[in-house]
């Protein structure tokens, strides 16, 4: 009986151990990918202002575009090595699970669907949002209460759908659902009147107002915010290396902010006494090693991508068209819900 136990501990030793070096060399797949092709391959959105869109000389510009960027400067030095691919809805997810992509960085909620049965990592939040709804100035509506038998324009196959769905069963409404899988045709049909309304993340619903209708004003995004969106960039499952480096490259933008770092200063900042900041900035060795890039790719990141608080005010804060205000985005010391755990 001892013999055979013993067997079995050592059959179960050797099991564990096969797996542990498996799971390694998988873990380590798309990080070891990257680094050899020397770019990242980034999913994004087909083009939503202050999120990702391209610029009139094709130079893609954007929060999730930034995401891409800090992750390239910490893998290669440089956030120029980023290759993009622009995704509608329903492309995103089959695109990232089949390895086209590296990281998809395209204003995607994070749900426990899509963190367990989809085969997808979330990263941290990158921006926390919420469902709205816009609707024409000239119906006079305040609320979306008042949104009973509407038709309401939504794309198809996106949280944003259920959600609709829920709120209105909720709170004893109908509508009428008005689906186009494309964004821009669906925009063209809200702005046609072929919708009394259309729904989005309040966000988006922003971007759209400020950079598709010559007069903003003429449309208004409803108070009420129906649903928690916190918008995520993702990875596929079993590439934890990777998902380390992705993690941890916008917990460098956070926490250069709650230190006061920015892509002006952080020259400078190679000398401070802080030891948290001597970390971050490699000065103190071990965070490269950890990661498996450079020390100084918390620096890279800084001084070429700014921190979190330069990235939110140019693409969708007081810099941009949006100029929407920081509120759950803000830091933890400031009411919001931005935090960076230690970096030790």
């Amino acid at each position: 009986m001892k013999s055979r136990l013993g067997a079995l501990a050592i059959a179960a030793t050797l099991s564990v151990s096969a797996l542990a070096l498996s799971g390694t060399a998988q873990a380590g797949a798309t990080f070891d990918g990257v680094k050899q092709k020397g770019y990242v391959q980034c999913g994004v959105n087909l083009g939503l202002y202050g999120f990702s869109s391209p610029d009139d000389k094709g130079k893609w510009t954007g929060l999730d575009v930034d995401m891409c960027r800090a992750v390239a400067a910490a893998m290669f030095g440089d956030a120029e090595k980023v290759k993009y691919t622009p995704l509608s809805a329903q492309q995103r997810l089959p695109a990232l699970q089949s390895g086209e992509i590296d990281i998809l960085a395209r204003n995607t909620t994070r749900t426990l669907t899509r963190d367990t049965a989809n085969g997808l990592n979330f990263t941290p939040t990158n921006y926390y949002d919420g469902q709205g709804f816009m609707v024409s100035s000239k119906l006079g509506l305040k609320s979306a209460k008042q949104l009973n038998g509407a038709t309401v324009c939504v794309l198809p196959g996106t949280t944003t759908e259920q959600n609709v769905s829920d709120y209105f069963r909720a709170n004893k409404m109908t509508f009428k659902p008005v689906v186009i899988e494309k964004n821009e045709e669906l925009n063209k049909a809200f702005f046609a009147g072929r919708c009394d309304a259309l729904t989005s993340d309040a966000s988006q619903l922003a971007a759209i107002r400020a950079a598709e209708v010559p007069n903003p004003n003429d449309y208004v995004i409803l108070p009420e915010l129906i649903s928690k969106e916190p918008l995520s960039p993702a990875v596929r499952q079993g590439d934890e290396e990777w998902m380390n480096l992705v993690t941890w490259a916008f917990y460098a933008m956070v926490q250069a902010e709650e230190k006061g770092l920015t892509s002006e200063t952080v020259d400078s900042a190679m000398t401070s006494p802080d030891p948290d900041v001597k970390r971050l900035l490699g000065v103190t060795a071990g965070n490269g090693k950890a990661l498996g890039v450079e020390e100084n790719w918390a620096f890279n990141i800084i001084k070429q991508v700014g921190n979190y608080a330069q990235s939110y005010e140019r693409n969708v804060g007081a810099g941009s068209k949006l100029k929407m205000p920081r509120g759950q985005n803000a830091l933890y010391t400031e009411g919001g819900l931005m935090y960076a755990p230690p970096m030790k």
